[in-house]
């Protein structure tokens, strides 16, 4: 009987010596090497759908919760009362505790219901830019549009929006924090959006409306949740609605306009073809790298014992070119009809993404406003690069000439 391979004798994910490779190729190249692969901190990767979907199970994983900030000495302060009391980093109980409400308040018939409005906003944004020279598409819509959805979900003050949107996109880097001058930013910037938050919640309570909050406060407001809770719950709901939504977008924007034919497709109808282009740009260039994942117990995988407590990387991007799930994976291609019936870029399981219906809202309609009113659009200066293995995934740039 042949013995299981330990997680040291993995093999090792080295360092990419080129810069200039993207993601996608480095994995490729990681691939030939096996399916599973290490870190030198330890930490395990995989690189397969089917894989990815099998380290989503709750049997053998669990949602990584406080360690990253635990290993950094780190037990107080926004950021641990974050990641304390976050659905995004809780399990069993405590996750089904504080995501029923949420799902209850946030289903997906009340996100469609929001599609006219969405569609407004995006044309407001978006129509008025057509006869600029050049649109800094990151700055000017794919930042500012979901985080101002989300913010007239909630009932921002519209004067509020801008420095709304500056505490989002600073507090969210409290998810994947490599530097301590960027964590110790990110830590501070979640203390004014939960401070933000907490006055969103005495206004509601002082005074009721019918909203999307004041429904969400109704349903929780029984002792079920700790007042701590509620407020994670809602910054949760504004972070997860925000950072990935502004990487897909402008990503899916530049493939498509990387890809003229696919383009003029859009362009003939967008209706039509507005929902397959976010599901390819979404499979193609996924905004979200992994969902770090903890061994709940050992077990084997690929031939590999995985000790109990060993951190999992499921790798979203060699699963969405899985060539044994797509055809011809390395094509973007938004006629495609081979797209699994969920998509893997909203995770699974118990922690699958309750933003995702609008989200696909949200990316659709500014693709549509895109193709109406920026037929000519071209990318100015260099292809924009989306890089990150885990967490969100950053996007460096996307300068646009609406005009061509």
């Amino acid at each position: 009987m042949t013995e299981p391979t330990r997680v040291a004798d993995l093999p090792l994910l080295e360092p990419r010596t080129d810069k200039a490779m993207d993601d996608h190729a480095y994995l490729a190249l990681a691939l030939k090497q096996g399916r599973l692969a290490r870190d030198r901190m330890g930490l395990v990767y995989s690189l397969g759908y089917d894989l990815f979907h099998r380290l989503l199970d709750e049997d053998i994983t669990r949602q990584i919760e406080t360690e990253g900030l635990r290993l950094r000495g780190i037990t107080s302060g926004p950021g641990w009362e974050f990641l304390s009391n976050s659905l995004l980093t809780s399990n069993g109980e405590a996750h089904q505790r504080r995501r029923t409400p949420l799902a209850r308040t946030f289903a997906f018939p009340m996100m469609r219901a929001l599609r006219p409005e969405v569609a407004a906003a995006a044309e407001a944004l978006i129509a008025p830019l057509a006869m600029r020279d050049e649109v800094d598409v990151l700055a000017e819509i794919a930042g500012p549009f979901p985080a101002g959805v989300i913010a007239r979900v909630l009932g921002v003050p519209e004067t509020d929006v801008p420095r709304f949107t500056t505490m989002v996109y600073s507090a969210i880097r409290i998810l994947g924090a490599r530097s301590e001058d960027v964590l110790a930013e990110a830590d501070a910037s979640m203390g004014e959006l939960i401070a933000y938050v907490s006055g969103l919640m005495a206004a509601r309570r002082r005074n009721p409306l019918d909203d999307f909050l004041t429904r969400f406060l109704a349903t929780v407001d029984d002792g079920r949740l700790s007042e701590e809770e509620i407020r994670v719950t809602i910054v949760t709901l504004i972070l997860g609605g925000s950072d990935t939504t502004r990487a897909a977008m402008a990503a899916t924007l530049a493939l498509l306009l990387d890809h003229p034919e696919q383009w003029e497709l859009l362009k003939s109808d967008p209706e039509t073809w507005k929902g397959p282009a976010v599901e390819e740009g979404l499979r193609y260039e996924p905004s979200v790298g992994s969902f770090a994942r903890v061994a709940v117990k050992p077990f084997e995988l690929e031939g590999t014992l995985i000790p109990e407590g060993t951190v999992l990387m499921p790798l979203l991007l060699p699963a969405m070119r899985d060539p044994n799930v797509y055809a011809e994976p390395a094509r973007f291609d938004i006629t495609r009809t081979d797209h699994p019936r969920h998509s893997p870029a909203f995770g699974g399981g118990a922690h699958r993404c309750l933003g995702e219906a609008l989200a696909r809202v949200e990316l659709e309609e500014a693709l549509a406003a895109f193709a109406r009113h920026w037929p000519d659009a071209k990318v100015v200066g260099d292809r924009p690069r989306v890089r990150g293995l885990s967490g969100t995934r950053g996007i460096d740039r996307l300068v646009v000439a609406p005009r061509g």
